[in-house]
This record gives C-alpha cells, sequence and structure tokens, in this order.
C-alpha cells in the first residue's frame, strides 16, 4: 500500500492512498462469495445462483461493501502511522473500484494548526475608564416601575396606542424567487419601544382586538449577506388583546416594596452601587475581548472551517433562545441561518482563534488549577449562599465534563491574567474606544 501526504495549508492536508490490485481483487471476491451465499435470483435457491450471474447483477453493491472495507481498514491505520490526527471526518474521493487495478483515494482532513505563541507579553491595550453615570440609575429605576406597572385590559372597542402592550398572532410571506413562508406565530411588544422590524409598531396603532391586518414592510438585509437585494415582507397580524400599563409613584412605599429599603434614597443608593458593579464587570470582560484581539493580531493564524462552523452554530442557536424568551424570532430581525453565518462569521473566526492562542499560553506557561483555585470557582457560582455552595461542590465532584469545563474556564481566566500583567493599559475615555 502506497500513502503520500501533501500539506493543503496550514489546517488542512490531503491523504492519497493506493490499493494494490491483489488486494483489490482479493476483497472483491471476498465480497461476491458473501452476496452470493444470499443473493435472490428468480430461477434460483439462495447460494447457487453462477458467479457470472452474480457479477452481473451485483457490481454496484459489491464496489460499495469493498470500498466500504477498504477506507476502514486503510483509511485510519495510514492517518496514524503518519501522525495526521484529523478534527472532523475526513472528506474523500476516489477512483472508480476495478478488478485487475489498483484502486486509489484521496482523504482531506482539517487538522489543528501549529501554534507557536511567540509575541504574547508587552501588548498594547486601551482600557476604558469607569465614569459615573447617574442617568443610568435613573434608567434603571423607570425599568423597575415598569416591571411593577400594572397591566389593565382594555375592552374591544380600544384602538392601540403608543405605550400599549399588544399580543397578536401573524404570519409572514416573503417574496421570493425563492419564496418563503412563516407558520402562525404569537408574540407580544409595546408601541414604541421599536422591539420589531421598522414600521411594524407603527402598523398596530389604531386596530383592535380581534382585528386582522395586512401589510407589506421591507425587510432589513444582514450586514455581510450575499444577497444584496431588499426583500418584501407581507405580513397578516391579527390582536387578541390591548393592553395599558398604569405606573407607580417612585416614592417611599415603592421602595419598601423591595423588602430591605425604607426609601427612595436608599433604593437609589443601592441601584447606583449595582450599577458601578455591573459597568466595572463589563469594562474588564471589554477589555479582556480587546487583549485578546491584540494577542490575535501579534500571533496570526488559520483556523479550521469546522471549527468555525461550530462556532457559529453554538452563537446561532445562543441567538434564538435569547429571542424567543423575548418572544421573537430571526425572522423578526430580518435573518436567516445563512445570513447570520455571514454577518458573524469573522467574530466566529476570532472566537477560535482566541481560543487556540489562549489554550497554546495555558501549555506554554504550564498553567495549573489547584484545590484552592475550584474552591474559590464554588464559592463565585454560590455567591454567599452556604445551602448553594453544597450543591454545586457535590454536582462537580459527581460530573468529570463539568469539573473538566471549569476547570478549562479558570486555566483561560489564569491565561488571560498573564497576558494583562505584562499588558501595557492606557485607561481612555468611553468616546476615545469608540472612535479607534
Amino acid at each position: 500500500m502506497q500513502v503520500n501526504v501533501e500539506d493543503i495549508s496550514s489546517v488542512q492536508k490531503k491523504i492519497t492512498i493506493e490499493i494494490p490490485v491483489e488486494r483489490v481483487n482479493e476483497e472483491i471476491e471476498k465480497a461476491y462469495s458473501a452476496i452470493q451465499k444470499k443473493a435472490k435470483l428468480q430461477g434460483f435457491r439462495p447460494g447457487k445462483a453462477p458467479m457470472q450471474l452474480i457479477k452481473r447483477s451485483y457490481s454496484d453493491a459489491m464496489r460499495d461493501d469493498v470500498m466500504r472495507r477498504l477506507y476502514q481498514q486503510t483509511l485510519y491505520k495510514a492517518l496514524e502511522e503518519h501522525k495526521v490526527d484529523p478534527i472532523d471526518s475526513p472528506v474523500i474521493e476516489s477512483d472508480i473500484l476495478e478488478s485487475g487495478a489498483p484502486f486509489k483515494y484521496s482523504a482531506v482532513c482539517e487538522v489543528m494548526p501549529q501554534i507557536l505563541l511567540n509575541d504574547y507579553t508587552g501588548l498594547v491595550v486601551n482600557k476604558e475608564k469607569y465614569v459615573p453615570k447617574p442617568e443610568n440609575v435613573d434608567a434603571e429605576l423607570k425599568r423597575m416601575q415598569e416591571n411593577m406597572a400594572q397591566v389593565i385590559p382594555l375592552d374591544d372597542a380600544s384602538e392601540a396606542e403608543t405605550g400599549h402592550l399588544v399580543s397578536f398572532d401573524y404570519s409572514i410571506r416573503v417574496e421570493g424567487p425563492p419564496e418563503e413562508n412563516s407558520g402562525l406565530q404569537s408574540a407580544e411588544t409595546e408601541i414604541g419601544t421599536n422591539r420589531m422590524i421598522p414600521g411594524f409598531e407603527d402598523q398596530l396603532v389604531g386596530m383592535k382586538a380581534d382585528e386582522t391586518k395586512e401589510f407589506t414592510l421591507n425587510l432589513p438585509i444582514a450586514e455581510g449577506s450575499e444577497d444584496s437585494i431588499e426583500k418584501i415582507g407581507q405580513f397578516s397580524v391579527t390582536i387578541k388583546e390591548i393592553k395599558r400599563k398604569e405606573l407607580p409613584e417612585l416614592d417611599d412605599d415603592f421602595a419598601q416594596q423591595f423588602g430591605e429599603y425604607e426609601t427612595i434614597e436608599a433604593l437609589r443608593s443601592k441601584m447606583a452601587e449595582y450599577h458601578e458593579k455591573h459597568e466595572l464587570d463589563r469594562i474588564e470582560n471589554e477589555f479582556k475581548e480587546r487583549i485578546i484581539q491584540a494577542l490575535i493580531q501579534k500571533n496570526p493564524l488559520d483556523v479550521p472551517d469546522s471549527m468555525v462552523k461550530r462556532q457559529l452554530d453554538f452563537m446561532f442557536e445562543n441567538l434564538k433562545n435569547r429571542l424567543k424568551s423575548q418572544q421573537m424570532s430571526i425572522e423578526m430581525m430580518g435573518l436567516d441561518a445563512d445570513g447570520f453565518r455571514a454577518r458573524f462569521r469573522d467574530d466566529a473566526i476570532d472566537k477560535v482563534k482566541g481560543g487556540l492562542l489562549l489554550m497554546a499560553l495555558v501549555e506554554k506557561e504550564n498553567v495549573a488549577v489547584s484545590d484552592e483555585d475550584l474552591s474559590a470557582h464554588y464559592e463565585k457560582i454560590s455567591n454567599g449562599n452556604p445551602e448553594m455552595l453544597e450543591r454545586i461542590k457535590d454536582y462537580y465532584s459527581t460530573n468529570k465534563n463539568a469539573k473538566n469545563s471549569i476547570i478549562s474556564e479558570i486555566k483561560e481566566d489564569k491565561a488571560i491574567a498573564c497576558l494583562v500583567a505584562s499588558a501595557v493599559v492606557s485607561e481612555v475615555d468611553a468616546e476615545q474606544l469608540k472612535a479607534a
């Protein structure tokens, strides 16, 4: 058996295998003999049909059987001998298998890139400077006020207005080609929040319960989509119910509904504390993303397409679940699966690159996770709840995969901390970051 390995790229190898004619003939005869024992041909008892007739009637079945067995017997053995470790199923191309001739086929495999990681210290990174924003606290109190609002159903004669909550059924037909149709779906929105595609909520104004309305809107073109033609969606909407919100006053009585606060000022102070923590966490997370981007720029590498596809699938499912929790859908965002993958492919590539580089840094710096590290992580998850902490410890002590996932997460955090420790960091205003 002859084997040749060719580098197509840093993440793709092509392994070509040629099986000698003697082995091909032997496997073909074995296959025909096995077929002959089970073949049912008119005029012959099972196992008694002449071989010449078997070969005329079952040549395709023989080829499928022999090629499958030759792949199984030779491919993974050749990959192991030549130290090729595929990260996804190889793509196989082959000649036609014939008696009296050698059989040649090739397999294109994606492999992990070799990561040298030569430049990862002294990364130059900007970090957003924290600035207190009282208006954000006001916005949070407003959100709490909205959540505490009484929702009052309106009678059937009432018309939907800005600020009303409207529940409705809808369907969309997108003009083709190809024509696309959605099934009947349910949703709820507050008119004026602009959660729906542009112009949708405007069409609900003036409608009454049980009223059906049909209208057309231009659907947004997803960024990065190859289809640059704006599509038109034909909507059919039936109002189910209209409700209005009655907001409580932002006073001491309002604050006392949250238990530990006697005055609205005490509640406001706590909200400011929460906001500061949230903002500092956001700034830190965005800073980590920027330092990973700096690492990618200093250490360019190719990544396997199969890993990018898996990352895109993960991101797509996350988005669908988030939208579903808000009673929305991908279609309502003017997106489909292909449009999403085109728009966010670069983001997925960077996610994969960052993950591979951090994994290489973990190995290079011999990053380890101690029992103390795990205990601290469990404490963080439990958020100071002793009962929850015990359940968390029990769970991870009995679930090996979950524990390994936590260990990988901690190692990645330590690798990022290693980058931060040697980085050249400048604190700048948020406006400067946006302009950069």
